[in-house]
């Protein structure tokens, strides 16, 4: 058993396949998280906070993140479309983003850095967006981007998505 770990287009944000995903007559089983073998894959960072947020068709969430946190993303029900955007200005990769479908179906995790900023966009009828972090959440740390910013030209597979006020920028953070 082993963790597939696969390098993306950005810097530090990997995708990972679970270790076990099984299905048979029964249903499936899918182990999200193992310590070990997570480490024996190079995926050392200590998660210490577990959350998820369970959203409606159209629903976009974010782009938020912080200088100090690591997330791993899973999706445990439906479907999201899912960006990840470098904002880490000192990097040569600043500003730029990578897209990514996660879902119930294939189970995929991608692993954020710390300066990263990421969104989501269910694209089911309900999707539960899960996410493992390695410090306590603390907003009054964490940066927004606006989802529609014309210069950041992030592609979004819908046009008018439900945000909230944070997410429209009618809010301070």
């Amino acid at each position: 058993m082993s963790v597939k770990v696969t390098k993306t287009k950005l810097d530090g944000v990997l995708q990972i396949e679970p270790p076990t995903n099984f299905e048979d007559f029964r249903g499936e089983y899918i182990e999200l998280y193992n310590q070990e073998l997570y480490h024996q894959a190079g995926v050392t960072q200590n998660f210490m906070q577990d959350d998820i947020s369970l959203s409606s068709r159209h629903v976009l969430r974010g782009i938020h993140g912080d200088g100090k946190t690591w997330k791993l993303v899973s999706c445990l029900h439906g479907k999201f479309y899912l960006i990840v955007i470098n904002n880490d200005a000192t990097s040569p990769q600043y500003r730029q983003w990578e897209s990514f479908t996660l879902s119930e179906k294939n189970r995929l995790q991608i692993l954020i850095p710390p300066k990263f900023g990421n969104g989501h966009v269910v694209l089911t009828d309900t999707a539960i967006f899960h996410y493992k972090q390695t410090t306590s959440y603390d907003r009054s740390s964490q940066f927004t981007l606006l989802w529609n910013d014309p210069e950041l030209k992030l592609w979004w597979p819908i046009r008018n998505p439900i945000v909230s006020a944070r997410d429209e920028g009618l809010e301070n953070k």
